[in-house]
């Protein structure tokens, strides 16, 4: 006898495919629901598979126009959400699934999101029930169960991560970039390491002469602005600040490494960390970053094959009181007859 339906938010992913055939073995009938977002998806291969691993429907909902309109960059999560409450309520499910690991962001986004619109909602979390993560400790066990149950996926074992693709993003070819790394210490930088040549530079005035040269010819630190004036005229400036904007960013992204968020406005100490930076054509990438005694940032505490640091579990609570105010916000909009929108 089936346990009610349920409306799980699908990508057609090694995640969101096994957590289907999960959640049928739960005792779940599953309602598919594919939000399109702007990715390059073959839509109909998605609810081959989808209807293939056993769910009663698959329904795909266009939301480019909401994201462009009401969200673009900063969230696509909140109009998944709404439109999966939506597929929800119209097929008749009980709950609302998702396939966010329990380490991450995106669980938040989405629940905080659904106990908004509709705040006596049943959310099941997968990644946070134990049933479920003690079963499947990583991407290799999702693999082999995958496997076993004839779901084809793009991952491999070698490679088993996946992308999340939306109108917001943009790829392009790379020409021949410029690597080099800074080594900072007490927040000044002390030394230029040009991978090219190898060569390394600790004198404080070669080292800004350098830095100056290297973002100079990519074109970086220029801007084009209209500025107002303290006498009131407007004015356009056009403005070359070029080892100092590479400097200057390598250092503001080292403090997400080293310094906790509440001391963050501090800033300028305690940072001796070893920068990786990149160049290319007008822009600056970090390419990675070190630190000799940070000890905030630990990989194994937000990766989704080891259980370090706190339980998966703990989230749900977390999450809960979160939605506390969000839920009342969302019950009085419905008493009014207005229904909370993105």
């Amino acid at each position: 006898m089936s346990k009610g339906k349920v409306c799980l938010a699908y990508s057609g992913g090694l995640d969101t495919s096994v957590i289907l055939a999960w959640l049928l073995e739960q005792g779940y009938e599953v309602i598919a629901f594919l939000a399109n977002i702007g990715q390059e998806e073959d839509f109909e291969e998605a609810e081959k598979k989808a209807l293939a691993i056993g769910a009663t429907k698959f329904v795909v909902v266009d939301v480019r126009k909401e994201f462009v309109e009401k969200v673009c960059t900063s969230l696509a999560r909140p109009v998944i959400a709404q439109a999966q409450i939506k597929v929800a309520e119209e097929n008749g499910c009980f709950a609302v699934s998702h396939g966010c690991t329990g380490k991450g962001n995106d669980q938040v986004r989405f629940e905080l999101s659904f106990y908004a619109l509709k705040p006596d909602v049943v959310v099941i979390a997968p990644w946070r029930d134990p049933e479920f993560f003690q079963r499947f400790a990583g991407r290799k066990d999702l693999l082999d169960y995958a496997a076993s149950k004839n779901i084809p996926v793009a991952q491999t074992k070698a490679k088993p991560w996946s992308t999340d693709e939306n109108l917001a993003h943009i790829s392009f070819e790379a020409d021949k970039p410029e690597t080099f790394s800074v080594v900072f210490e007490k927040g000044l930088p002390v030394k230029l390491i040009l991978d090219d040549s190898k060569k390394e530079i600790t004198d404080p005035v070669e080292l800004f002469i350098e830095a100056n040269s290297l973002a100079r010819r990519n074109g970086v630190g220029r801007i084009d602005i209209v500025e107002n004036r303290f006498i009131g005229i407007k004015s356009r400036g056009c403005y070359e600040t070029p080892g100092l904007t590479i400097l200057r960013n390598t250092h503001v992204d080292l403090e997400g490494l080293t310094l906790d968020r509440e001391v963050r406005a501090i800033r300028d100490q305690f940072v001796t960390p070893t920068w990786a930076k990149i160049l290319y054509n007008g822009s600056v990438t970090i390419l990675g970053r070190s630190s000799d005694t940070e000890k905030l940032y630990d990989e194994t505490e937000s990766s989704m094959d080891e259980l370090t640091g706190f339980s998966p579990e703990d989230t749900s609570g977390f999450i809960a009181v979160q939605a506390i105010r969000i839920k009342k916000y969302g019950e009085a909009a419905r008493e009014k007859g207005k229904p909370l929108d993105l």
